[in-house]
Formats: structure tokens, sequence, C-alpha cells
């Protein structure tokens, strides 16, 4: 949806987390969004680090503009609890992300989400499955991911931080949620 800028558009923020097991692809997937950019080498993010995108969106019926503030956080296991009040509160969206080729990141999932509700309530969720582009390798299917979202009342994508496919169009997703929402 592309919305005509103007003048007396509505501007809007809205902090969005983005979850998921260790090296799933969290931050390449926040590098495509936000700068349309992909490095392949693996730098595993320490403590959390904030990125804004400007997305068009509808908010209550009316156009609007709305600066995604995008949180990326370390998904090691044990940082989760240290880490979740300050990194959930306030947040208006999510997106929980699991590795296609690791049935496991697939399955935590869930855990994320419990974790996500019991912080901040029914906020919007889409889920994404990154790393579509590594066909031989896939073990999670595109029917687990659909049940998934189904479950959760939550759209879902298949992407790839490296080659861009999907990804615009699982934050735009969150955005329109969002926007729907009307609660930034």
């Amino acid at each position: 949806m592309t919305i005509p800028a103007t003048a007396g558009l509505k501007h809007v923020k809205a902090k969005v987390c983005l979850v998921g097991d260790v090296a799933v692809g969290k931050t390449s997937l926040i590098k495509r969004f936000v700068q349309d950019h992909f490095d392949d080498r693996y730098i595993a993010t320490v403590g959390t680090k904030v990125t804004k995108k400007s997305v068009d969106v509808m908010w209550k019926s009316a156009p609007a503009t709305l600066d995604m503030m995008v949180w990326d956080i370390m998904g090691e296991k044990g940082f989760r609890a240290l880490l979740r009040d300050a990194y959930f509160e306030g947040s208006h969206g999510v997106i929980a992300v699991c590795d296609l080729t690791r049935k496991d990141t697939f399955y935590d999932l869930n855990n994320w989400v419990q974790m996500i509700r019991k912080q901040v309530g029914n906020v919007p969720i889409v889920f994404l499955g990154n790393k579509v582009d590594l066909r031989e390798r896939l073990v999670v299917t595109e029917d687990e991911l659909t049940r998934m979202g189904a479950i959760h009342n939550a759209p879902h994508f298949l992407a790839s931080a490296k080659s861009g496919q999907g990804v615009n169009e699982a934050f735009q997703a969150l955005a329109s949620s969002i926007g729907q929402h009307g609660e930034a």
C-alpha cells in the first residue's frame, strides 16, 4: 500500500521487537529491512540495538506515517529472563523469527510467544521463517508455519534476509496490524 505523503499526515511511533533463538537471522533481517543490505558474516548481538524505519500505514482508517523503532535482542536463552522486562516493555508489535533449517528454533517460537503475551499482552505478532533461500537444507515446512500462525491468529511469511524475499512484506504486515490497533 502506498500512501502519498502530505503535510497533514499523522505521524506515530511504535516499538517493534524481533524475537527468536540465537543465529536465526534477526539482525540480518533488520539490516535488510532498514538498509536493504545483507552481510553473511555472523556477529552475535550483545544486549539490544534499536534501529528506525518509517513506513506508510492506515491509522484508524486514515493515512499515516509509522516510525518503527525496531529492537534487536540477543537470542541466548540465559539472557531472556534478564532482558525480558526492559526489552518488551511498551512493545506495540513483535516479529517472531525461526530458522527454516533448524527445527528447534521453530518449536521454540511458542516459548517466545508465551513470554511476549505474559509481558505485554495481546500485541500484533508476525511469524517469519528465515533462510528460505537455503532450499536444500529446509526442515520447517510452510504448512508448519501456517499452523503456528493460525494457532496464534497471526500472519506468517517465508523470508530470506540474504535475497530480501518476504522481508519487507513481513514488516509491512506488522506495521499494518499495529495501525489497525491504533495504540502506539
